[in-house]
């Protein structure tokens, strides 16, 4: 019988034939990143949950196998086999954000260094607080309204569905949109480029079945709009007054004007901190 040793000599025999060059390493890289990216982006979606019952499934499977247990490993293996067409079906909407992710990807202006515009950020802060005035004063008249923040994926097909408007953003103005019974009190106000784009625009509505019973239509407007694009709606309920934010597929409730300030100046806190860049200065 072969001793440890003639075994370890075979694996750094092996291992001297090995000849790594730069472009291994670049590969290895990118292959990393590329899984380590697709991780991030499950975590974060339903498809988590459905990942992690995928991976049960394999487990049983094998361990049919092993056991002979011939009747339930041939159903599992189908089963899985026919698996990725669903997912393909089921997990569209998230397949199409993630496309749209790598489209948004920051990549390439990483490596060109661009500054922050310090004069857009500080528009946009004065932009912030408008509507916070403007959302506040809803929320205490209990005004229901509906405001979305484009992000970096463009939503122009929404935009079209309204009425352009291509105003300074300011909280007189929102507040006058949402004033009940005046014509463009009825649909989403879109915010784009720091400036208020468009009102009375329609939007998709979540097709969410655990959605609360309690919330209304804005609230699955706002939550499809987040579900189709990393845009950020704000919600001010009609019944309540309570303020909620939906991004990302999900939706923050009871908010108040120091939580929303934090929310809408999440991208440029994150842009500052990723080598100065500006989200801003992509835009002009």
């Amino acid at each position: 019988m072969k001793d440890f040793s003639f075994y370890l000599q075979e694996f750094l025999r092996n291992v001297t034939l090995i000849r790594i060059t730069p472009f291994d390493i670049i590969d290895i890289a990118i292959v990393s990143f590329v899984i380590y990216k697709i991780i991030v982006w499950i975590k974060d979606t339903r498809a988590y949950q459905l990942i992690k019952g995928i991976a049960v499934l394999i487990v049983i499977t094998q361990v049919s196998k092993w056991l002979s247990l011939n009747v339930i490993n041939w159903l599992l293996t189908n089963t899985l086999s026919y698996g990725v067409l669903a997912l393909l079906i089921v997990f569209q909407p998230e397949l199409r954000r993630a496309l749209e992710e790598i489209g948004r990807s920051k990549i390439w202006g990483k490596f060109l260094w661009l500054g922050p515009d310090e004069e857009m950020a500080i528009k946009w802060q004065n932009s912030v607080e408008e509507i916070i005035k403007a959302v506040m004063y809803l929320s205490k008249n209990k005004i229901g309204a509906l405001i979305v923040v484009e992000g970096q994926t463009k939503i122009g097909d929404i935009i079209n569905t309204g009425i352009i408007i291509d105003s300074e953003i300011s909280s007189q103005l929102l507040i006058n949109i949402f004033i009940p019974n005046t014509p463009l009190h009825d649909g989403a106000v879109i915010i784009r480029d720091g400036k208020i784009k468009a009102a009375a625009c329609f939007l998709p509505l979540s097709e969410n079945r655990y959605i609360s019973k309690e919330l209304g239509t804005r609230h699955r407007a706002a939550l499809g709009i987040s579900e189709n694009s990393d845009a950020t709606a704000i919600v001010v309920s009609e019944e309540t007054g309570i303020i909620s934010v939906a991004y990302n597929g999900g939706l923050t409730r009871n908010l108040g004007p120091e939580a929303l300030r934090k929310i809408l100046l999440r991208p440029l806190k994150q842009e500052k901190e990723k080598n100065g860049l500006s989200i801003f200065k992509w835009r002009r």
